[in-house]
Formats: structure tokens, C-alpha cells, sequence
């Protein structure tokens, strides 16, 4: 199976909600995280790095572009928010290849402003807020 949805409506499912997804995409390093502003983006990486034990404040990196986590089993985790970069130069100055051709997961928001150098093989985590407040989220495997 290469896709899912999960829905919930308050962030007190998220736990159970980061458990499916991590259960899902768990042998994709590349997840991609799609939606509007305010989805609920960071909210859900911030969910899936308690669940892994990251033992540093997670917050988005919308100024330093990424952060890096560590887990309490001492494994890195990437997290970029390529929001305010203006060309796919920046991305490649920063070294985003490296990151990720280095097997740790890498989480990465706004996506779309790096779409030439996104690898072959990632998860897209696709949240879609609907008007009474419920939040769907697409998950996506793709490999080529």
C-alpha cells in the first residue's frame, strides 16, 4: 500500500496520529511535509520527534532553515523549513544534498521551493484542513 489517510480533529490524537504515520513511512529517510500556512505542519513534526524521544526543543527552523535534533538513542534528525529561501541555489549553498544522502530522517517543510533537488525515494505528508476544523492527512510513498 503506497497511500493513507488520517484524520483527526484535536492535537490530543497527534500521539496515535505520529505512531500511524511513523508506522507507515518508517523505511522512507525524506518526508515531505505539504499544506497551507498554518496546516498544523511543525505542530505535527513537533508530535513525531516526542514520539522518537528527541531530547532538544524542536521548533520550526524558518530563520536558520534547518535544525538539528538528537534522539535520547542518540540518532540526528533533520528538520528544514525552506519557506523563505527565494531560489534553489540557497538550498544547494546550505548543502541539502548532504542532508539528505546522509540515511537520517530528514523533515522537511515547504518542499516545493526545492523541488529540483528533492531525492528520488520520500514520503509526502500531505495535511488538508477542512472547514470544521478536522485535519486529513495524505501519506504518500514515492520511489522511483
Amino acid at each position: 500500500m503506497n497511500t493513507q489517510q488520517i484524520a483527526y480533529y484535536s492535537l490530543d490524537e497527534l500521539p496515535v496520529v505520529a505512531k500511524q504515520i511513523i508506522e507507515f513511512g518508517k523505511e522512507y529517510p525524506i518526508w515531505l511535509f505539504e499544506g497551507s500556512m498554518g496546516a498544523g505542519k511543525t505542530t505535527l513534526i513537533k508530535a513525531l520527534c516526542r514520539h522518537w524521544q528527541v531530547s532538544n526543543h524542536v521548533q520550526s527552523p524558518t530563520f536558520s532553515i534547518v535544525n538539528e535534533y538528537i534522539t535520547q538513542e542518540d540518532k540526528t534528525i533533520y528538520h528544514f523549513d525552506f519557506y523563505r529561501i527565494k531560489h534553489e541555489v540557497e538550498a544547494m549553498d546550505m548543502g541539502v544534498e548532504e542532508y539528505f544522502d546522509s540515511g537520517n530522517y530528514c523533515l522537511v517543510e515547504w518542499p516545493s521551493k526545492i523541488s529540483n533537488l528533492l531525492p528520488l525515494s520520500y514520503l509526502e505528508v500531505n495535511i488538508v484542513v477542512e472547514a470544521d476544523g478536522k485535519r486529513v492527512i495524505t501519506l504518500q510513498k514515492t520511489q522511483e
